[in-house]
Parts: C-alpha cells; sequence; structure tokens
C-alpha cells in the first residue's frame, strides 16, 4: 500500500511512517521542517498552509507520488499559542481544505487528525463521538479542528470522498524530545526533572487522557487498512487510552522513572486549555478492533528510557528553558513544527 503523510517530521507522523515501512508499505511525506529523526523515508519539504490552486497531481503544482491514503497529520497544534496568534488556526484550516482538494481530485480517501480539544470542557457532557459541539469552544485551535472536522464530512456528502476522523489526545513517547521546536509538557516535565530543575503545573486538578505514541500508531495502522479497503469509512473515532490522570501524578511517574524528587509549583490552567477529558474509546474497540495496551506509569518509563538513551547518543537537550505563555506555553496536544522550505529529502 501507499500511503502520503502529511506532518511527517512531527512525532505521530514519524513512528506511523517508519511503521508503515516494517510492514512493507511505501511512505511519501510533506511537512514544512527536516525530519531529524530519521531519513528512511521520502518527504517534500513545503508549506501547506499557502493559498494553492487546484492541481489533480499535487498540492501547490508540484507532484506526488500515487498512494491509496492521505494521512494528514500536519497542524499547528500549540493550544496556547493559536489564542494568541489567531491566524495560525485559519492556516490550520486553509492545510486541511488544500489536501481535500487533492483527495478530491485524485479520488484518495483522507484520515484526518483531529483532537478532544473539539469537544470543549468535557465536564459539561459525554465522551462518546456524537458530543462534540462547537458552542463549546474552548480556543481558536479546537475551532480549526472542528472547522477541519466539518470540511471533510462536507467533502464526504458533496464528492464521495471517503474518510475517516480520529480524535487524539495527548500523544506521547518516542521522537518528542525536540524542545527548541515544539515545548510538550511530558518531553518538557522529563528534561526539567532530570536536572534538577523546577515545573509548572497549569491545573492541579486538569484530567487528561495520555496516549502512547505506539498505541496511537496502531489504531492509526487499523484504520489506515480499513479505510483503504472501505471496510470502515465516513467515521469519527476517538483514539486514545481511555483512561484519566491528572498532570500531578504525570509528573510523579516521571520522577520515579528518574529516581528524582519533583519540585512542583502550581498554576491555574493557561487560557484556553480543557481541564477534563477521558475519552470513550468504545467505537475504535468495536470497529477497529483498537485496544491500547500501555498505561500512563508504563509509558512514561519508556518514554523516560527513550529520552535517555536518545541523549546519551544523539547529545543532551540540557539548557533548554521553559516557554513562557507568551510564546505558547506548553503544548499538550500533539505538535507538528515548520520551516519555511521546499525540496525533495530523504531516501527512496
Amino acid at each position: 500500500m501507499r500511503v502520503l503523510i502529511t506532518g511527517s517530521s512531527g512525532q505521530i507522523g514519524t513512528n506511523l511512517a517508519l511503521r508503515l515501512l516494517e510492514q512493507g508499505h511505501e511512505v511519501f511525506g510533506v511537512d514544512k521542517r527536516l525530519n531529524t529523526w530519521t531519513d528512511r523515508f521520502r518527504y517534500l519539504l513545503q508549506d501547506l498552509s499557502s493559498h494553492y490552486p487546484s492541481h489533480p497531481t499535487g498540492i501547490g503544482g508540484v507532484d506526488y507520488p500515487p498512494c491509496d491514503v492521505v494521512v494528514h497529520l500536519a497542524a499547528h497544534a500549540k493550544v496556547h499559542q493559536l489564542v494568541l496568534q489567531p491566524h495560525r488556526a485559519l492556516e490550520n484550516m486553509v492545510m486541511v481544505y488544500n489536501v481535500l482538494e487533492y483527495c478530491r481530485q485524485t479520488t484518495t480517501p483522507i484520515l484526518f487528525s483531529s483532537s478532544r480539544e473539539v469537544y470543549g470542557d468535557i465536564r459539561r457532557f459525554s465522551t462518546d463521538e456524537t458530543s462534540a459541539d462547537f458552542a463549546f469552544t474552548e480556543s481558536t485551535y479546537s475551532a480549526s479542528k472542528i472547522a477541519g472536522e466539518a470540511l471533510v464530512y462536507s467533502y464526504a456528502r458533496c464528492y464521495g470522498l471517503p474518510y475517516i476522523v480520529f480524535r487524539f489526545s495527548n500523544v506521547y513517547g518516542r521522537f518528542d524530545n525536540d524542545l527548541e521546536r515544539m515545548v510538550r509538557v511530558i518531553p518538557l516535565f522529563v528534561h526539567r526533572i532530570a536536572n534538577d530543575e523546577p515545573i509548572t503545573i497549569f491545573g492541579k486538578d486538569k484530567v487528561l487522557d495520555f496516549t502512547y505514541v505506539d498505541d496511537c500508531v496502531e489504531g492509526v495502522m487499523r484504520g489506515i487498512h480499513a479505510l483503504a479497503e472501505r471496510r470502515v469509512m465516513n467515521q469519527t473515532i476517538n483514539l486514545a487510552c481511555g483512561e484519566g490522570n491528572t498532570l500531578v501524578a504525570m509528573a510523579e511517574y516521571i520522577a520515579e522513572a528518574l529516581g528524582k524528587e519533583p519540585n512542583v509549583t502550581l498554576k491555574p490552567p493557561l487560557l484556553g486549555e480543557v481541564t477534563h477529558y477521558v475519552a470513550n474509546i468504545s467505537k475504535a474497540s468495536q470497529l477497529l478492533g483498537y485496544e491500547p495496551q500501555v498505561s500512563l506509569r508504563d509509558g512514561i518509563h519508556r518514554a523516560v528510557a527513550w529520552s535517555q538513551e536518545w541523549a546519551a547518543t544523539h547529545g543532551s537537550t540540557a539548557g533548554l528553558r521553559e516557554a513562557t505563555p507568551e510564546e505558547g506555553g506548553v503544548s499538550d496536544d500533539m505538535g507538528i513544527g515548520y520551516k519555511e522550505e521546499m525540496d525533495l529529502v530523504g531516501s527512496a
């Protein structure tokens, strides 16, 4: 099978591409930044947020290799940053439009990465896939994801384009400790606790559903196969662990894995952040046979072990500082970053 991945240099994109390669599939990526983790697959450096004319073989006049499924992961994903810079939310919507136009003209099914942010503060209602409501939008980031979903649904109805929408929740693990690009809460805490530095938790009682990256990728792989074979299509599915944990508990697991005592400061949640979410994953189980295998405690221990191994073989991330709220704070959703280039890189 041939799979095109946008946001292929991010954490989920990199892990997914490598899993696909291991299973003998062809992978082609599109991203705005270099992949610093691997050179095992080809990808194009391209900014998908520009306004491009429609093109039947690619986006922006650039030819893509033929593919059987498009996995659209690319997005600006720092929630509070999009509150401060709302134009990035619009860019997220433009990316979805560009990718959908490519899929429409090539009749290629799309797997779209949405977010648990579309539910707003889940204390107000249940956690099944029918509960998302634009009236409860918490941030410009969640608005961009709701708008992206709406575009996907409209293309299915207007043009018969098959889709699966996955709503991810706090994916963490391998290939996420590049803090100079994206300050994400778990790798940030690993770095700071390992170096006996204080950490700040925005929301003492905040409960989130953390998903280990291998579980996430396993669910996406099942979705790719099901969509390509038309066994499952035109479905919106929560893809998470299905367990809630506080940020305080998460920090304690990190300290435990490092053999350290954390120095924690508690502050109120940042503007636009969801404070409570535990996914109902029964639909993923029923449609895809998805059953997450990794608890937060086990996943944190694996993430810390990977981070230490990476630092030992590739250099430490020492000296990095915590981003301020004005710079976007920490990201508690998946993160995909960009740089301004266009070129084809990677191995054949």
